[in-house]
């Protein structure tokens, strides 16, 4: 059982910061059925042993488990598109030339739909709508 106490909320940040590229927590049965909580880092190869200090130091845990993973990524770029409460960035995941994902960029849309006092959800739809608004017009050139 891993515990963290009162560093958890600063725990993902100092990970992100030493090189993680992702950071999951979940709640797990552990032996004689204990709660525990089973958290996952993925790292390249040249932040591992940085990482490895850090849940040494900072958690409960007597010992870290580790193994290489293959991970497949798709090519991204970023769009500017136009919303009713201005530009939002989208990016765009594709992969052999075809469009297969797009999604508004988070923080800017929060950051609207905050200083605009309207629903976060609705910020990111008018933003997807301008990218697929966008991608129509370029098909139909």
């Amino acid at each position: 059982m891993i515990s963290l106490g009162k560093s958890f909320p600063e725990f993902p940040i100092i990970s992100f910061a030493l090189g993680a590229i992702d950071m999951m927590c979940a709640p797990v049965l552990m032996r004689k059925n204990r709660p525990g909580m089973l958290l996952t880092i993925l790292a390249d190869r040249e932040h591992l042993q940085v990482l490895e200090e850090l849940l040494l130091k900072e958690t409960s845990t007597l010992g870290v488990r580790v193994r290489e993973e293959r991970r497949v990524c798709l090519g991204r770029r970023h769009v500017a598109v136009e919303t009713p409460w201005g530009p939002v960035r989208v990016k765009v995941g594709h992969r052999g030339g075809v469009e297969l994902n797009a999604a508004p960029e988070f923080e800017e849309c929060r950051r609207i739909a905050e200083r605009q006092k309207i629903p976060l959800k609705r910020v990111q739809e008018a933003a997807i709508q301008g990218h697929r608004k966008a991608a129509q017009n370029q098909t139909a050139q």
